[in-house]
Parts: structure tokens; C-alpha cells; sequence
């Protein structure tokens, strides 16, 4: 008689299997987890640091900020895309090469900070962002440091401890933020909480995460491969922070610091949704379209195609929830100094809708090796934002640019389709579905909460 086996319960399956679909999973859980935690830590960070610290203050950061994240971009060479997409990335030799490389770009990203933090000091006039920007740079040289070892997780989809260290250097920092802000009321305590948690970061990646030390070491043909693919990578990034942060690029030109500060408290909370969906498909999503690719076969798009429903319809949920939400979620936690903030999470919230639509198709295109379209889409969207944003500023101040912002994003709708298609991954139904619902949502939203949209005039330029 032949013996039979009892088959393995759900949670057996999910936590020990080795298939794509459960590590998929178990990835997906560790990053909404971590990203919830980290989230969490953010808002408690958040909601302490705004009572002890005043509005100009994270008016200021966001704009060292946007430096920092600007170096980065554009010193960008894929390195990290590398070590995931690369047949090599569990070479020693490539991972050796990839790290060396990696060191040496954040010793220079350091020097450019000190270098370039006067200039950037006399454009904005705000003569602290001199002091701040050189102290605030440790934490790209820093990351420099971290071991190949932290992208060889992502690249097997094995997430868990890596979600557990990042949020024990967050809170590590959240509280050497805090002692400092309640010590002195001082914009140091922000900047002395990011530099903390990312010394910490590397310390834990060092300590707790397995596999083999990295080394400095080069090989030519590693570089090669490295450098071929990230060409496009390069370009890509730049695009990509201009995309991103070209937000506050243009505001923090047009508005004053203490009105920058109200909107990134409002940017803050609307860009959860979106921060999440990115950190899946990043960390997901591209070793899934590697190694079941969407053209290859029928069974593999509709299993993308069910990923892809239930991870824009719990973006879109959160999304909603902000839209119709925002202002009293703004009145119940921050004082009178931010009750603006309100008007701006909601409308952030709405221009938001048309990207988190298409944002599962991005990295369909890395996946495979075809940087080139996904730099001509990252190109597009930077080139219709930053243009949505300048004209809107000019014609209605801060509400203007933000409904530039939407309509940039529809207008480069077409060209997100035009690069999915060439990797099998478009899914027109899908697409239509949380168009109609979004165009429902916005419109809900922005009746309901009409009064706080229309008050961002308070914020329009000087």
C-alpha cells in the first residue's frame, strides 16, 4: 500500500517553503511589517519632534534632504539593482567588486557634501543648511560601509532579519533624536538621529547578518558588468530623483522655509501608501518578474496579474483612507502651527492616485536587463513633474502645483504602457478598474474636503 503524506498546513507552507510563491510571500509580509514598523516609528518621531521643534526646522531638512537624496541619485551606478539582477550576484568576486565600489562612492558623496554645502547654503538662503549639510553627509559615507550581504538578502527574498535590524537602528535613532530635541529644541536633534541610525544600521549588518564578510577587491570583468548595466541605471536615478523630490526642489525655491515645513508635514503622511508600494516592488517584485517573467507564459501574468490587484487595491485603500481623512486626522494630532498641513495631505493623497496605478510595472523592465526603457519612463515622469510643478506654482501657488503635479501624471500614463508591454506585464483591465475608482475617490475627496484645499492659499508664494 502506498503510503501517504499528510499535506503541509498553510503556515508550514508559507514559512518553510522554498518556492517562488512563498518566499515571495514571506518577503511581501516582512516588507509591509517593517515598513509599518518603520512608519510607526516615523509618526511617534513625528509627533514628538513637532511639539519640541518649531516648523522651519523640517522646512530645513526636507531641503538637506533633498540634497543628500540628490547626491545619491546621482552618483547612482545600479550597484545594489546589480548584485539582485545579475546572474553573478552570488559571486564572491562581483559582490567584493560591487562593495570596493560602493566604499569608494560614499567616501566621495561625503567630500561633495562639505565641498558643496556652502553654494547650496547661498541658492536657498538659509546659511545653516552650510553647517548641517557636511554633518548630515556622515550617513552617506556610511552606507557606503554597508556589506554586500544586505542586497544578497534581497536578492533570495529573505527579508526578516534585515526588517528587524532596520528597525532597531531607527528607534536607536528615534530616541538620540528625541533626548536631543527635548536637551536643547535644536534642528542637531534631527540630524544627529539620521547620522545615529545609520552608524547603528551598519554595526547590525555587521554583527547579526549571515553569510561572508565583504572585502575590498576588484575584477575587471565584474566592474564591466556592473558598470554596462548601470549606465542606464545612472541616468535613471537622476531622473528618478528629480521625479521625486522635484517637489521640493521647486517649493523650497517658491516658498518660505516655515511653508515648506507645513508641507512636508502634509507630503509626510500622504507619501505612506506609495513609500510601501515602492519598497514591495522593489524588494518583491523584481525577483519575481526574474524568474517568472509575465511574456513567458499565460499561468505566469495571471500570477502577476493577482499580485498586481492585491497590491494596488491595499495602496488604494490607504490612499482613500488619507484623501477623506486628512484634515481631521491633522486637527486631532498637531497644534495650530500645522493645521494647513491638512489641506496639503489630502490633495497629495489625490495626486497620488494615477501613480500608484502603474506602479507595479516598473521594475518589470529592470528585471529583465532593459534599463534603457525604464530610464526613457523615469525621464518622462521627471520631465512632465518638474513642468507640472513650475507652471502650476506660478499660475495658483501651492495648489496650483499640485494639481500640475496630477496632471503631469496622467499625461505620462502612455508611456508607462508603452514600456510594460514591451516586458508582457500590461494589464489594461486592472488599469481601468482603479482608474474609475480613483476618479470616484478624488472627486469624494476633494468635495469633502473643499474648505482646507482652498485655504492653502495661506501657503501660496511670499
Amino acid at each position: 500500500m502506498t503510503e501517504t503524506h499528510p499535506r503541509p498546513s498553510l503556515w508550514r507552507r508559507f514559512s518553510q517553503g522554498k518556492n517562488l510563491g512563498a518566499r515571495a510571500a514571506r518577503s511581501s509580509v516582512f516588507t509591509i511589517l517593517g515598513y509599518g514598523g518603520s512608519q510607526f516609528l516615523r509618526l511617534l518621531s513625528n509627533l514628538i519632534l513637532t511639539r519640541l521643534l518649531f516648523p522651519e526646522a523640517f522646512g530645513l531638512l526636507s531641503l538637506v534632504w533633498v540634497f543628500m537624496v540628490g547626491l545619491q541619485n546621482f552618483s547612482d551606478i545600479g550597484i545594489a539593482t546589480s548584485i539582485q539582477q545579475n546572474k553573478r550576484g552570488d559571486d564572491p568576486e562581483f559582490l567584493d567588486t560591487a562593495w570596493t565600489l560602493q566604499v569608494v562612492r560614499g567616501l566621495l558623496l561625503w567630500g561633495l557634501t562639505i565641498v558643496l554645502a556652502q553654494p547650496v547654503a547661498t541658492f536657498y538662503e538659509a546659511p545653516q543648511l552650510a553647517q548641517l549639510l557636511p554633518v548630515v553627509g556622515l550617513t552617506l559615507l556610511i552606507a557606503g560601509f554597508f556589506p554586500a550581504r544586505k542586497e544578497s538578502a534581497n536578492r533570495h527574498l529573505m527579508l526578516g532579519r534585515v526588517t528587524m535590524l532596520d528597525l532597531g537602528a531607527q528607534a536607536f535613532g528615534l530616541v538620540v533624536g528625541v533626548l536631543i530635541a527635548w536637551l536643547t529644541g535644536s534642528i542637531w536633534a534631527l540630524v544627529f538621529s539620521a547620522v545615529a541610525a545609520s552608524a547603528v544600521q551598519l554595526v547590525f549588518y555587521n554583527l547579526f547578518l549571515p553569510g561572508r564578510k565583504s572585502r575590498f577587491g576588484f575584477d575587471k570583468s565584474s566592474a564591466a558588468e556592473i558598470a554596462k548595466f548601470g549606465s542606464w541605471i545612472f541616468f535613471s536615478t537622476i531622473a528618478g530623483f528629480i521625479f521625486s523630490q522635484g517637489d521640493k526642489l521647486v517649493l523650497g525655491k517658491f516658498l518660505s522655509l516655515h511653508a515648506l515645513g507645513i508641507y512636508n508635514i502634509g507630503f509626510f503622511w500622504a507619501s505612506f501608501p506609495l513609500m510601501l508600494g515602492g519598497m514591495v516592488v522593489w524588494k518583491v517584485l523584481i525577483p519575481v518578474y526574474r524568474e517568472r517573467p509575465p511574456a513567458q507564459s499565460s499561468d505566469n501574468f495571471r500570477a502577476l496579474q493577482k499580485l498586481r490587484f492585491s497590491l494596488t487595491g491595499g495602496l488604494f485603500v490607504m490612499l482613500v483612507f488619507l484623501a477623506l481623512s486628512g484634515v481631521v486626522m491633522v486637527h486631532f494630532l498637531y497644534d495650530d502651527r500645522y493645521v494647513l498641513a491638512g489641506g496639503v495631505l489630502v490633495m497629495v493623497a489625490i495626486v497620488q492616485i494615477p501613480q500608484v496605478i502603474v506602479l507595479t510595472y516598473d521594475q518589470s523592465a529592470l528585471a529583465s536587463g532593459d534599463a534603457r526603457r525604464f530610464f526613457i519612463l523615469a525621464a518622462t515622469r521627471a520631465a512632465f513633474m518638474i513642468a507640472g510643478l513650475l507652471i502650476g506654482v506660478q499660475v495658483a501657488g501651492l495648489l496650483g502645483a499640485l494639481i500640475g503635479q496630477a496632471v503631469a501624471m496622467i499625461l505620462v500614463y502612455p508611456v508607462a504602457v508603452w514600456m510594460a508591454r514591451s516586458q508582457g506585464s500590461w494589464d489594461p483591465l486592472h488599469d481601468a478598474i482603479f482608474a474609475g475608482l480613483g476618479i470616484l475617490c478624488a472627486t469624494a475627496a476633494y468635495s469633502l474636503n473643499s474648505e482646507a484645499i482652498y485655504a492653502l492659499s495661506a501657503l501660496n508664494l511670499p
